[in-house]
């Protein structure tokens, strides 16, 4: 099993940024999303994630550009974006900046023209007559892997391995990763660390599928999106949040990392943006993906913010405004400068601890403060339509505390006001 000390150190304080490079920009290039590195790299984005760069099948293609998810080659660059030379002088924009850069990893399955399917037809899971086949319903654009082909895996991995010495990428994240035997996972990464210690993401929540975990820094939080969204549209009570966060805490092991996030480009294009599911509320649970024990996880154009749904497989540009910054730039870089700087807010970590704290606000506020030391950071939330003054009950609090966003310094003891579905961020 993965021990603490195969995982980075900064991956505890880190977030990442999901990239839709074909949405992007009007001329979805690497050169094009260049231009937007210094923007990104003053908000405080620290891991660069490039939804797959690889080129698109033709055969079986949805719409009309098909989906990045269904590859024809697992060592080029989709032609669209650019040529792997562009590429690796993007990643070393990136670097210079002081970022790192991580690409999808499609290991489940490949486009229907994917080169292997000429060269190494054995490769992949095939129907009683010898003809390629989809993984799972309403996947019609790909056919599925055969991980018992000891060669195919080899194959893979090998692959990777391109990106990481040829392009000199930080690392994965890694789609559908439970739909992977989890022991290719681990030879995976045995090998590539050993080339240099990597950023493991896994498409996977801990909540299912726990003996995942053993492969990844970080993986995704499904069930708490799932029960915040529902939460949210069914009016239910605060403590359903409290039980999808209690059930992660017992998840092993210790060391690994949650994602939170309101939006990602399955969300996005399929269930709708953040607004759609959590209305009022969205800005809200952006400042919980920062604030709870985890790394936050931000997708193309939140920063706006982007009120539409992304085309999948189609051009469908977001529409950047002639703006300095986004409207929602300043909100981010406060949150995620905060997390970098102050030591409670490192993930997964045995010296901070985290509990919820008493208000005179029982009904609309889910607060809680996280600790490291002296040093304490309080989130408070408030999930209704109405202003409210309260004071905070929690004995084991004292002192002043600063509002990480106003600045405005404020007795614990004093009473508090907070806006309709506002937010309060108070440290010390």
């Amino acid at each position: 099993m993965l021990t603490d000390a195969l995982v980075p150190d900064w991956v505890a304080t880190t977030n990442i940024y999901e990239v839709n490079l074909r949405q992007y920009t009007k001329e979805g290039t690497f050169k094009a999303f260049a231009h937007h590195l210094p923007r990104l790299r003053d908000m405080g984005v620290e891991i660069i994630w490039f939804m797959p760069i690889t080129p698109i099948s033709i055969k079986n293609r949805k719409g009309t550009l098909g989906s990045y998810y269904a590859c024809s080659s697992y060592v080029q660059t989709n032609p669209e974006f650019g040529t792997i030379d562009e590429f690796k002088e993007l990643v070393q924009q990136i670097h210079a900046l002081g970022m790192k850069v991580i690409i999808d990893w499609v290991a489940n399955h490949t486009g229907w023209d994917h080169e292997w399917t000429i060269s190494h037809p054995g490769y992949y899971n095939l129907n009683s007559d010898g003809s390629f086949k989809p993984p799972v319903e309403n996947w019609e654009d790909v056919i599925h892997l055969n991980f018992n082909n000891r060669d195919m895996r080899l194959a893979m991995i090998d692959a990777m391995k391109f990106w990481v010495n040829d392009c000199g990428i930080d690392g994965f994240r890694c789609d559908m990763a439970m739909l992977v035997p989890l022991d290719f996972w681990l030879q995976a990464r045995k090998e590539l660390d050993a080339i240099r210690p990597l950023f493991w993401l896994g498409e996977f929540d801990q909540w299912n599928d726990e003996p995942y975990a053993r492969a990844f820094d970080v993986s995704y939080s499904w069930h708490w999106m799932h029960v915040s969204e529902e939460f949210y549209k069914k009016k239910w009570k605060l403590s359903s949040l409290d039980d999808a966060l209690t059930g992660y805490q017992y998840k092993q092991p210790y060391s690994h990392i949650r994602s939170f996030f309101t939006s990602n480009h399955d969300e996005n294009s399929w269930n709708g943006t953040e607004y759609e599911k959590y209305g009022d509320a969205a800005i809200a649970f952006a400042v919980f993906s920062c604030m709870w024990d985890g790394i936050p996880l931000i997708y193309s154009g939140q920063e706006l913010p982007n009120e539409k749904r992304l085309q999948f497989f189609d051009k469908d540009e977001i529409e950047w405004t002639a703006q300095p910054q986004p409207q929602l730039h300043t909100f981010y870089k406060t949150l995620l400068e905060f997390r970098k700087q102050h030591p409670a807010m490192k993930a997964a970590s045995r010296n901070v601890i985290t509990w919820h704290i008493a208000t005179t606000e029982l009904e609309n506020l889910f607060s809680f403060v996280r600790k490291a030391g002296t040093r304490e950071a309080i989130t408070i939330l408030n999930f209704s339509n109405q202003e409210l003054k309260f004071y905070i009950s929690d004995k084991r609090i004292q002192g002043s505390f600063t509002d990480l966003f106003s600045k405005k310094e404020q007795s614990i003891a004093e009473q508090f006001i907070i806006a309709p579905w506002g937010y309060l961020v108070l440290h010390k």
